[in-house]
């Protein structure tokens, strides 16, 4: 298998994640093919960029850019995350990731096991751990279900307004029965708005959650993760 090769863009994402207020390194841009993750550690470490920054940074990029997101007209109201492991995670390595999503997700959940499947789960939100050829797959996923029922509501809504000046206009009785119509019209464009506007913040947070937590567990040594970190 080739070794991954970062593009212009995805070279200068990496580099401003993993230099935080340090330099940033200049005139470095890459071949037409890209740049290796070693290649990019080692213009790192030129500008006092460690190694191990570089790489997280890497995998942060990775994570995100295979992310499929389910949309409401436009909006996100699914998220996902999934990150490929090069080994496996031992007993003592899931459970502590296990207390990570409870501190970052502010949820108990609940974890299950089936062979070598096991996954954690909070309501719409679950992470699964599944092996793969090369090691391990984690497989991050949820959904708004509170803004789905919202813009279901709102449809619902205005589907019986639509319903009832159709019938009022069969009964000439458009006029008696228009304040009932705008009543339902706008109560359901109030709840497809409510539950369509919150939903980019939501995502933002959850993908920021899911990507810090992936890109940790890829980077770990088989003996550690990281401290805590919890996403905004």
């Amino acid at each position: 298998m080739s070794e991954r090769r970062y593009n212009d863009d995805e070279v200068a994402a990496i580099f401003r994640a993993a230099a935080e207020d340090r330099q940033l390194p200049a005139g470095s841009s890459s071949s037409d093919e890209g740049l290796t993750l070693a290649e990019l550690q080692v213009i790192g470490r030129e500008v006092g960029i460690s190694p191990d920054d570089v790489a997280s940074a890497a995998i942060a990029i990775d994570v995100k850019r295979a992310a499929p997101q389910r949309t409401v007209f436009g909006f996100p109201i699914g998220v996902a995350r999934t990150v490929e492991l090069n080994r496996r995670l031992t007993d003592e390595e899931w459970d502590l990731l296990v207390v990570r999503f409870r501190e970052v997700f502010h949820a108990r959940g609940r974890t299950s096991s089936e062979g070598s499947l096991r996954q954690w789960t909070n309501g719409n939100l679950h992470v699964l751990l599944e092996p793969t050829e090369n090691g391990q797959r984690l497989r991050f996923g949820t959904y708004n279900g509170a803004a789905q029922a919202m813009i279901s509501g709102g449809f619902i809504s205005l589907g019986m307004a639509g319903v009832v000046a159709a019938v009022a206009a069969m009964g000439k009785g458009i006029g008696f029965g228009a304040p009932g119509i705008a009543f339902l019209g706008l109560v359901g464009l109030g709840m497809i708005a409510n539950g369509v506007f919150r939903l980019p913040s939501w995502a933002r947070l959850r993908g920021k959650q899911m990507e810090a937590l992936a890109a940790d567990v890829a980077a770990s040594t088989p003996t550690s993760l990281p401290p805590t970190s919890r996403g905004e």
